[in-house]
């Protein structure tokens, strides 16, 4: 059975040229959003909190905050609908899984940053 999923995905999911990125980063997604007949390009920029998965069913969890609310999205790395991702800061953390990152407010909530 698992020989049949993976054959199907290697056949028929197509693989998307994604920059490398992990937990801490900050990130910017552009996706497409289809209202009916219109489409238009939406982004979300936050902070990735984890990578989960392997091969064609990996995922990533971006967090941004909206005012006072925290807001999380999760995105397949194969998504159709992604047109790009931008990298904006690199994010220097001890986990692969920040979740202690939710209960930070405030100077706290910083990430070290990367010099590139």
């Amino acid at each position: 059975m698992e020989s049949l999923i993976k054959f199907v995905q290697e056949e028929f999911v197509t693989k998307k040229e994604i920059p490398t990125f992990k937990s801490g980063d900050t990130i910017t997604v552009y996706y497409e959003i289809r209202e009916g007949e219109k489409v238009r390009t939406q982004f979300f920029k936050g902070v990735v909190i984890q990578i989960k998965g392997t091969g064609l069913t990996k995922t990533f969890t971006i967090r941004k905050m909206s005012g006072t609310i925290g807001i999380e999205r999760i995105f397949p790395f194969n998504l159709p609908a992604i047109q790009k991702i931008e990298i904006n800061k690199r994010g220097k953390v001890k986990r692969s899984r920040i979740y202690y990152f939710r209960e930070l407010r405030g100077k706290k909530a910083r990430i070290k940053e990367i010099k590139r």
